[in-house]
């Protein structure tokens, strides 16, 4: 069994973005879209191009630092499983996050984005919270279907709704 990242959020999180579960990079490095090929931080450094995101030496750190600073955090859907490689469509015997408590660990919170369909299939779940939820294209290498930009237009008008871009 396999066990998930602990969430990335803060009180002042009011959009949090649910990924399923770590894929086998994210888990060796202990790192929200760890992949070199995931879209994820590519996506917000264009999002919010007048920040760079933080690299080298403990980038991951300042980087969970700039995202929680932006109102924006991390979770999964799936606390633990069981999964050979990194697919969602591998993932056995799944065991959900303790969603019902999102509002206790985020107040702030307005919006919940799910990154991809394998989290999206639980939207009826965090819809219970009362708050809006998103479907969001997986920023996933395995979504090939959806180029960086037609992924890239999606994440940015969730994000203009919600006032989360450097745009005025």
């Amino acid at each position: 069994m396999l066990t998930g990242l602990a969430p990335l959020v803060s009180c002042n999180t009011r959009l949090l973005v649910l990924g399923s579960f770590p894929g086998a990079a994210s888990l060796a490095a202990q790192e929200y879209y760890g992949h070199p090929r995931n879209a994820f931080w590519k996506i917000l450094q264009a999002i919010w191009p007048s920040c760079a995101i933080p690299t080298g030496a403990n980038s991951y750190k300042m980087r969970s630092e700039w995202l929680l600073g932006k109102g924006v955090g991390l979770w999964d859907v799936y606390a633990a499983c069981e999964r050979e490689g990194s697919l969602d469509s591998q993932i056995r015997r799944p065991v959900l996050n303790d969603l019902a408590n999102l509002k206790r660990l985020c107040p702030a919170l307005q919006a919940i984005a799910h990154n991809g369909s394998e989290s999206f299939r639980h939207a009826r779940h965090t819809r219970l919270l009362g708050l809006p939820v998103h479907r969001l294209p997986s920023t996933s290498p395995a979504n090939a279907a959806w180029s960086f930009e037609r992924k890239l237009a999606a994440w940015r008008e969730l994000f203009e709704h919600y006032e989360l871009t450097d745009r005025p």
